[in-house]
This record gives structure tokens, sequence and C-alpha cells, in this order.
């Protein structure tokens, strides 16, 4: 059975491991692909962040963090980021922790969420925001360098709450 709850200190573990994998690939997240532990620990679940995980029978298999997209006046607006285990593709981690993040960001009282850099070649991750309602608002060429495509367009993704 998954559930999806808040991430705790002591999930850090897993959700390192799904990051670390993750940022490895070069695929979809600016991180740097051998980012430091602590590094990732701030990005993900530093000050103004709230993480969360979901999990499988006790096992953490996707996690996700939801911020404001900016400060003062722009902070009406979400923004979150979203990674899945290395492996569950498809098998609706994703769309979970997006559903639950998007009623995450309304009830913490955002208008809206947007993305700012969705990698053009994740076809995956486009169709599931825009499933859930998203378009994307501008592309923003060559931004992203893919370690296997080279330079690819990002997209910037954008949907009331």
């Amino acid at each position: 059975m998954r559930s999806i709850r808040s991430a705790a200190e002591a999930d850090w573990p897993s959700v390192w491991s799904i990051i670390s994998q993750v940022a490895a690939t070069g695929h979809s997240y600016f991180l740097e692909t051998d980012i430091s532990e602590a590094a990732a620990k701030e990005y993900w679940m530093g000050p103004g962040l709230s993480a969360y995980v979901a999990e499988d029978d006790g096992e953490i298999v996707g996690t996700y963090t939801l911020k404001a997209n900016h400060r003062g006046l722009g902070s009406h607006v979400a923004n979150a980021g979203y990674m899945v285990r290395p492996g569950l593709d498809g098998r609706g981690v994703g769309f979970q922790l997006a559903e639950h993040g998007l009623a995450e960001a309304r009830a913490a009282g955002f208008h809206a969420m947007q993305f700012n850099a969705v990698v053009s070649t994740n076809h995956r991750a486009i169709a599931l925001w825009q499933r859930l309602g998203f378009s994307v608002v501008g592309t923003v060429p060559q931004a992203f360098r893919h370690l296997e495509r080279g330079l690819v367009d990002l997209h910037i993704m954008h949907r009331f709450l």
C-alpha cells in the first residue's frame, strides 16, 4: 500500500539514494552529477522547503520538495521538484506524488504552480504535467546540457491551483 507523508530526518538516507541516482544520469536536473550529500540535503530539505516521501510497504520509492517559486511578491506561486526511485517508472509513483504536491500547494495557500526548467527530452514528465493541467508557457532554447543529447531546450510549465 503506497502512502505519502512529510519527510522525516530518518528518511534522508533513502531520499539521498534517490537524489544521487537521478542526479548522476544528467537527464533532468541542473544538479551536479556528483552532488555532495550535504549539498543535496540543503537543496531538497533545507530551510523554506517542505519535503515529502512516497512509501510502498515501508520502502521509500519517491520524493518531492515544495517551496515558493520566488520570494516576496512572487511567493504566491509554488515550485516543486519530484523524483522517483530509478527502475520504478510507469508504476504511478510520479502521478501520486504530483497530485499530492498540488493538494499541498493549494492547502498552503499558493495560487499557482510553476516549473522553471522541465527538460524538453523528459517526455514522461511533460506528459504527466500536461495530464494534470499544466501548459508550456515558454521555452528556453538549448538551456540544458544533457549528458547524452547535448544542448536541449527547457520548458517553463504553469497551472493555476
